[in-house]
């Protein structure tokens, strides 16, 4: 039934390729992506690499087909989103308040798992209630959209502004790229 795998394989081009599955494997696909130092091509075969080990043995036609695949598992299995959002968060970056609400929805702690499949993370994260890293992307979209601040949020905000502020801006690339994925 559809709904109850998790992929661990993909068919490109009518053969089938093992993926990275683990959750680190996609934050690491996604690290790649976000490197603005690569061109759009760079970041791409990288990727690809990262997420499918077998890539080099994949025929060039079947690459596009193989990106696209890459995009359905990062979503989680869900189609592109449409129209464009907010940057509010950064894996990298917020990964550290990221863990322990993670941590706390599936009762144990992901960095010491050796294998976690990205779609029981993604899942984890899906449900993530209050905490510091919530609290964190309100903040940030309120300062986007011009909101003003409750007076708690602003105390917030002057105390750990290190957390708050997104580190690097992105390319209109990268905003595309992670509007079709998770944002």
């Amino acid at each position: 039934m559809a709904g109850y795998d998790l992929p661990t394989a993909a068919t490109i081009g009518g053969v089938e390729y093992s993926i990275r599955s683990d959750y680190r494997a996609v934050l690491d696909v996604m690290k790649v992506m976000a490197d603005q130092e690569l061109t759009d091509g760079e970041r791409a075969t990288l990727a690809l690499a990262v997420f499918y080990p077998e890539s080099d043995a994949m025929p060039a036609r079947d690459l596009q087909e193989a990106i696209e695949y890459m995009y359905w598992f990062v979503g989680g299995g869900e189609g592109r989103s449409e129209g464009r959002r907010q940057r509010v968060m950064d894996w990298e970056q917020d990964f550290p308040i990221i863990a322990a609400p993670v941590n706390h929805v599936l009762g144990y702690e992901v960095r010491a798992v050796e294998y976690l499949h990205w779609w029981t993370f993604l899942a984890a994260y899906r449900e993530i209630g209050d905490c510091t890293f919530a609290q964190v992307v309100a903040i940030r979209k309120k300062r986007m959209n011009g909101k003003k601040l409750t007076d708690q949020e602003k105390q917030f905000y002057r105390d750990n502004h290190d957390l708050v502020d997104l580190k690097r801006s992105e390319t209109d690339a990268e905003a595309e790229l992670f509007d079709q994925w998770i944002n």
